[in-house]
């Protein structure tokens, strides 16, 4: 099975709750992360964060699925069409 290129991007609603967990599952999933950047919005107690991930199609959906599992998170995902 081919890789691909997935930028991954997660809100936290609430950054102090959930930024530890979400830390560790990113940790987990550090061999397939390319980058990553985030934007703290201090005044209304939300981070944006994006991640780029070069992995298989299963790693992605189980990366994105752990992330999506912590309460205040939300996640989206999109994915290359082209396999590297």
């Amino acid at each position: 099975m081919g890789k691909k290129i997935a930028v991954i991007g997660a809100v936290l609603e609430e950054p102090q709750e959930a930024q530890t967990q979400f830390n560790q599952v990113v940790s987990e999933f550090k061999g397939i992360v390319r980058g990553r950047m985030g934007i703290p919005f201090e005044d209304v107690s939300v981070s944006v964060i994006s991640i780029v991930v070069v992995a298989t199609l299963d790693e992605i959906n189980s990366f994105t699925g752990k992330l999506g599992n912590i309460n205040g998170v939300n996640v989206k995902t999109s994915l290359s069409k082209k396999e590297i």
